[in-house]
């Protein structure tokens, strides 16, 4: 098994502080600026921030969907962590200020892919998919901070 890894990252016109809440917050802001990708999403417990958990599933492909329970954490103010309880894959959410009204976003996920010709597929073209995945996120997120 290797390890797989998407990362993808956006400038957003909007403070750090103000980014980073919006999200922390899985209750209203989460489910409204994820993309199709994402389906039955639903708060478990908690829904701001450090001790969130939250489920959905996540169809990366026609033919691949992830069911995921996520635990939330914040390690530290620049970053929110989601562990997936039914994987390995780990996204973290970094906000780092880029002036006093702009922010960077990045956001990474990784996994232990497969391992054979299949893991060699998941290596080639998962992280292009979720990039594409989280790239609309942001672009959501954006959309969403500008009003």
């Amino acid at each position: 098994m290797a390890q797989v890894t998407a990362r993808t990252e956006r400038t957003i016109d909007a403070p750090a502080e103000r980014v980073r809440a919006a999200l922390a917050d899985y209750e209203n802001v989460r489910p409204a600026i994820l993309t199709d990708h994402y389906r039955d999403y639903r708060v478990e417990a908690g829904g701001q921030g450090e001790g969130t958990r939250a489920h959905w599933l996540l169809q990366a492909t026609s033919k691949r969907v992830r069911d995921q329970l996520v635990e939330v954490s914040t390690p530290g103010e620049d970053r929110i962590v989601e562990r997936d309880a039914n994987s390995s894959m780990v996204t973290t959410w970094t906000v780092t200020p880029a002036g006093a009204d702009r922010s960077v976003v990045a956001v990474e996920s990784s996994w232990n892919g497969a391992g054979g010709i299949g893991g060699f597929f998941e290596r080639t073209f998962a992280p292009k998919g979720l990039q594409r995945i989280h790239g609309g996120v942001l672009e959501n997120l954006a959309s969403s901070l500008r009003g």
